[in-house]
Formats: structure tokens, sequence, C-alpha cells
């Protein structure tokens, strides 16, 4: 049975092009990670923590980007910036500015930056400014957080914010060797 889904799930993320095939990893791993959110905090926070369930309302968009690159797999590469940057926006309303969770706005850029060929610089350079011109724009400009926490719920909710972003940062760093090699190899045979 375990095969047989995971046999699945590669099928699912599978694409001939190495960087649609990445967006698909990525935003897997990402909508695939949502739910474990909650719980991370809830561990450093205690049930409170709960009330971050909420966060997790992107993971279907993030799920649902392989199966808009098996029909268009451009279309898929401008769909995972955005989404990203969306959801750390509501993120941001959500749990506020010192939870740190708009730190996820750098990877956001770094897939923009990393998901388009030369080329495709109509694209790329407008996906990987949005989030920063959203966070100039939005910046202490969100109103009060819908979620409130005590400052040392926020010091924790930091470093987990912290810890994660470097995470899948460094996380895309290997995604993108990857594609860029097979890219490269793809062209050289």
């Amino acid at each position: 049975m375990l095969s047989t889904y995971s046999r699945r799930l590669s099928t699912y993320l599978a694409h001939p092009d190495p960087l649609t095939a990445a967006t698909n990893l990525i935003a897997f791993i990402v909508g695939a990670n949502g739910p474990f959110y909650p719980l991370y905090a809830m561990l450093l926070i205690g049930f409170h923590g709960a009330s971050t369930f909420f966060t997790m309302l992107s993971s279907p968009f993030f799920l649902a980007i392989p199966a808009l690159s098996k029909r268009s797999d451009l279309a898929g590469r401008i769909a995972l910036p955005i989404v990203g940057t969306l959801n750390t926006l509501w993120c941001a309303k959500l749990l506020g500015l010192a939870s740190g969770v708009e730190l996820f706005l750098l990877p956001c850029i770094t897939i923009a930056a990393l998901s388009f060929r030369p080329r495709e610089r109509l694209f790329m350079l407008p996906l990987t400014g949005l989030p920063m011109g959203l966070y100039l724009w939005l910046h202490h400009r969100y109103g009060p957080p819908l979620l409130d926490f005590n400052p040392e719920q926020y010091a924790a909710l930091l470093s987990l914010n912290v810890a994660s972003t470097g995470t899948l940062t460094a996380f895309l760093g290997l995604v993108y060797a990857k594609a860029l090699s097979s890219s490269s190899s793809s062209r050289m045979g």
C-alpha cells in the first residue's frame, strides 16, 4: 500500500521540465507541512498554539499546484510564488509581525527568481518583486493580528519561523541545484 501511494505521489509530482518538477516538489512539501505548523506551535507555546490552525488554510492551494502544472508548466511555476506570498501575508495578519512570519517572503523571492529561465524574465521580474513590494506596502499596515500571544509566545513563534525559513531556504537551494543540474544534462544529451 505504501509503495502504491509513493508511486502515485511520484506520478503526481513528476514533470519532464526540471524547473516545473522542482516547483511541484516544493509546492507539495510546503502544502504537506502546513498541518504540522500548529503542532509545532502547540509544542512551543502550549494549547494556545492550536489557534494557529488557520495558517494551514492555504495547504490545498499548494497541493493543487502540481495538477495545475500538468496543464501548463508556466502556470504552475507562476502560481507557487503567488500562493506563497499570499499565504505569508495571510499568516502575518493572523499571527502578527512579532511572530516573524513575514520572513517567509524571502523564500517566495527565491522561488520566483529561480523558477524561470532567462527568456521568461517577463514573469520572473514582477514575481520576484511582488513579495518585496507587498512587504513595503503592507508592513505595519496589517492592523492588529487576528490572534494574540504574550511576549514569550511571540518569541517562541519567532524562533520557529526563523528556523522554518532557514530550513525552507536550504531546501530550495538543494532542489534548484538538482533542477539546474538536470537541465544542463538534458541540454548536453
